[in-house]
């Protein structure tokens, strides 16, 4: 008796087991995640470096698999809009990627103030609001590489870009159609050979996350820069809404500290900035600076073609974000 009591004891014993490591095994969560970006590129880093740190913080909690990145993978333009209807969990990437999604979408890179008294205003809860109603939860910014700047093979002595053809992104297309350029669109693998054979004479892109082996085809850079090159975290809202909360805290919190690491002034981002100028100098890189009635003139083009977009698209919630967002 004591043989068959011992060996249900075991057995009891080893169903207990069974059942807790299921339990705690379900109690991970599981995430698949996709970058706007190539995986190893300076532009993706950032965001392959926050899910590092939020699978070590979240061991056992949550795990986020990083399963690849546009355009391997897909359209970039395509990503959010899939990870809204589910076919990916989290997707890691620049709003000029969703304005597809969300027509004020451009807001993000136009803020004028930190993000932290962006949220205090209320900015923040409004993007909100717009996203999850396109099955999207918005977590956070993740990376700032600092203002845009335009960088060009040949030099310009006013801001007037007529006879230029540069590659631009939706970012700053209308900034630089208004002020006379011509444009086109390519991959981010196609500006070196475009600047190469002069099929551009320039391009627009934030100095942070610049390709080292532009400098080879890149001779002047533009001051002041213009906008903010922000890249942003989101996550599927039907399964933001299914995780613990100690998964979601886990995601937050550690999105909340990047972001905080990502603002203007903060002594992380302009140390990168500085470093990464004084590389571009030591390599032979000019800088073109505006100034006076010609740098006002620069900074308003900027501005008035950015918001002019979003206030066409979206007059009302526009206009309320731009009380928000701008100075």
């Amino acid at each position: 008796m004591f043989r068959k009591s011992g060996i249900a004891l075991g057995g009891a014993i080893f169903a207990v087991a069974a059942v807790s490591a299921g339990v705690s095994h379900a109690a991970e969560a599981k995430l698949r995640a996709v970058s706007c970006f190539p995986i190893g590129s300076p532009v993706s880093k950032p965001y392959q470096a926050l899910i590092e740190e939020i699978n070590k913080r979240g061991k056992g909690v949550v795990a986020i698999d990083l399963i690849g990145g546009a355009p391997k993978i897909g359209d970039t333009y395509t990503l959010v809009q899939k990870t809204g209807k589910g076919i990916y969990d989290m997707v890691g990437c620049t709003e000029a990627y969703f304005g597809n999604v969300v027509a004020e979408a451009p807001v993000l890179r136009f803020a004028e103030k930190s993000y932290k008294e962006i949220r205090k205003l209320g900015g923040m809860k409004i993007m909100e609001g717009l996203l999850n109603k396109k099955g999207l939860h918005y977590v956070g910014r993740y990376n700032d590489f600092g203002p845009f700047h335009l960088w060009l093979s040949q030099p310009i002595d006013k801001p007037d870009l007529t006879g230029l053809n540069l590659r631009v992104s939706p970012v700053y297309t209308a900034f630089f159609t208004s002020l006379g350029a011509t444009v086109q669109t390519s991959n981010l693998s196609q500006i070196f050979t475009w600047m190469e054979n002069n099929t551009v004479q320039g391009y627009g892109w934030p100095a942070g996350g610049w390709v080292p082996p532009w400098i080879k085809v890149t001779k002047f850079r533009v001051e002041p820069g213009f906008y903010n090159s922000a890249l942003h975290a989101l996550v599927n809202l039907r399964k933001w809404k299914a995780l613990s909360a100690e998964a979601r805290k886990v995601i937050a919190d550690v999105t909340m500290e990047f972001e905080a690491r990502s603002e203007p002034d903060s002594p992380e981002l302009s140390s990168y900035l500085k470093k990464q100028k004084d590389w571009m100098a030591s390599k032979g890189m000019k800088t073109i600076t505006f100034t006076g009635a010609d740098r006002e003139k620069w900074l308003k083009a900027a501005s008035d073609a950015g918001w002019k977009e979003v206030l066409e698209r979206s007059p009302k919630t526009g206009a309320e974000l731009k009380k928000i967002f701008a100075h």
